[in-house]
């Protein structure tokens, strides 16, 4: 649920707690010094984003090499069953979430870097007018927050106008890229007068669009004499009551019902083909599906993809397994066990995590349905509540979305934002808040170009629907595994390089590690792997560091 209170936070859902002592799972981050931001151009074709500026001299040894001796194992749990965007079968459907960005640089990257690594779809910030908090009410002054209390639905916004808007989804499409947008439907705002478009408001008047009749109150609706919801476990308190503070709307009303519906079709009429909608949760499975059934197909011809903010947590109607007939399901339970894997809650006396634990993984772990899945490694919320990995963990978090392409459970996103030191903080902005170009060298952590996640997204589009084979580790923090015959990987969370020799399952043949370079004209800019007969390849896999081959990087 991406709004924030007046008093710098959000809650987290579908927990039993009183409003005063609200368990918000708030592990902040302070006093961790950013890693510096990586540096990359943009690819030429596919594969050639640019090799990190530096790695370690021990990425990769043909010497010295220990026999790996742990058994190999065949594991098909996590092919990909299809999702309900891209081409299925795992081909084309990794989305990158690019949070914050303006328009004019999601346009860029999608015809720059989006559509020839092979990402099949972006999603972009909330495109409605909305909040412009000024210096007037003090601190924080635009915090990043201010996109999800929208004022009303012209396309407005700190990120760009209307025409920047529609030029945008025209340039990704025209890359082969569907653009996903996230749509605020459960509220409006709690705070301020103006917006981003100079619109002047109240939080229950918004002139042409909602009166009050058109929210939630106290003693009507909401049984909370202060009108929130103190109970996140009550179905109607999380549906009928204001979540920290934000209008709620009736949402069962065919007023309300019908304008979000001329909003969301709007931008299906401009060539979405999705939405990731805000707060699923507090509108409920049956406001949700009525909206949804206003709206038209997309310019594709399909119905539009929709991913849910479902987070786990509370009873029957409140459970995201509740939401599956309205759409797929945001993957916070798939983003906690990768933070539990790959790091864990404790580093001393030694860091915490075992991610041999992930051999078994998917439905067989406690996940949601694959198709039912949009996962990721972090999002804006949780990357700042300190529930996933994030930016700050550097190349944990980068190994840890290589899995996630790797594996090919649910629908793969990639996150990609601004760094931020305070959890209010404000993208890269002018001084009235709008948000400035991205410089993926200044101020914005552009994980979607790193090299070896940049590459992984073709690797996962080649292996495709492959069942997990191969699969060998040290019962500790060293993995490998294959994709059938198609492509394979190894991924060392230790904070040493480990020298093994693997059966990738790969005909033989001089292989380029894509992790660390790109091909080009027959040529590989990183380090090659030779895979000799039956398949087996010896190698020194560096501390914090994978190594990925597939049949597209086969030299000879």
């Amino acid at each position: 649920m991406s709004v924030i209170s007046r008093n710098r936070w959000r809650v987290s859902i579908g927990m039993t707690r009183s409003r005063k002592h609200q368990e918000v799972r708030m592990r902040f981050l302070r006093g961790r010094p950013a890693p510096p931001v990586e540096t990359v151009v943009v690819p030429r074709v596919r594969r050639s984003v640019r090799v990190r500026a530096l790695f370690s001299a021990c990425i990769l040894l043909l010497a010295c090499v220990v026999p790996l001796s742990f058994a190999a194992v065949s594991h098909a749990a996590g092919a990909a069953s299809g999702a309900d965007v891209g081409a299925g079968g795992g081909r084309g459907d990794v989305i990158a979430n690019l949070f914050e960005w303006n328009w004019n640089s999601v346009a860029h990257e999608c015809t720059s870097v989006l559509g020839p690594a092979g990402y099949g779809g972006v999603q972009v910030a909330p495109p409605q007018d909305s909040l412009s908090r000024q210096a007037s009410a003090g601190l924080p002054v635009h915090p990043w927050w201010e996109v999800y209390q929208p004022v009303d639905y012209n396309l407005t916004s700190r990120m760009g106008n209307e025409d920047q808007f529609k030029s945008m989804v025209a340039t990704c499409r025209s890359a082969g890229v569907k653009v996903y947008v996230d749509a605020v439907i459960n509220h409006m705002t709690g705070q301020g007068d103006i917006s981003y478009g100079g619109v002047h408001y109240s939080k229950y008047d918004y002139t042409g669009i909602y009166t009050s009749a058109d929210f939630h109150h106290y003693p009507a609706d909401c049984p909370t004499p202060d009108g929130t919801i103190d109970d996140f476990n009550n179905y109607l308190q999380v549906t009928k009551c204001e979540l920290v503070g934000l209008a709620d709307l009736r949402t069962e009303s065919d007023k309300v019902r019908d304008t979000l519906a001329a909003y969301l079709n709007k931008l299906l009429s401009y060539g979405v083909s999705g939405f990731r909608v805000d707060a699923a949760k507090h509108i409920g499975e049956t406001d949700l599906t009525a909206i949804e059934s206003r709206l038209h197909r997309t310019v594709d011809g399909t119905r539009p993809y929709f991913a849910l903010e479902v987070p786990p947590g509370g009873p029957g109607k409140l459970a995201p397994q509740a939401f599956e007939g309205e759409g797929s399901l945001l993957g916070f339970d798939f983003a906690g066990q990768l933070e539990s894997a790959f790091k864990s809650y404790t580093q001393t006396p030694i860091p915490g995590g075992n991610i041999t634990d992930l051999q078994v993984f998917g439905e067989a772990s406690g996940l949601l349905p694959s198709n039912k899945e949009l996962v990721f490694v972090e999002n804006h919320d949780s990357e700042r509540n300190g529930s996933t990995l994030s930016y700050k963990d550097g190349p944990t978090n980068t190994i840890a979305t290589e899995f996630m392409l790797a594996e090919g459970y649910g629908t793969p996103e990639v996150y990609a934002s601004f760094a931020w030191t305070n959890s209010d903080d404000s993208p890269p902005a002018d001084a009235n808040g709008f948000v400035t170009d991205t410089d993926c060298n200044k101020g914005w952590v552009c994980q979607d170009r790193f090299t070896g996640v940049a590459n992984m997204v073709g690797w996962h589009n080649y292996v495709g629907d492959a069942a997990i084979a191969n699969w060998a580790d040290d019962g500790v923090n060293l993995i490998a595994f294959s994709r059938g015959h198609r492509g394979w990987i190894a991924i060392n969370n230790a904070t040493s390089a480990q020298t093994r020799t693997f059966d990738t399952g790969l005909p033989s043949g001089t292989y380029c590690d894509i992790i660390h370079g790109s091909v080009s004209q027959g040529s590989c800019s990183g380090p090659t792997i030779t895979v000799g007969p039956g398949g087996m390849a010896s190698m020194t896999v560096a501390a914090k560091d994978s190594v990925a081959l597939d049949g597209a990087a086969l030299l000879r």
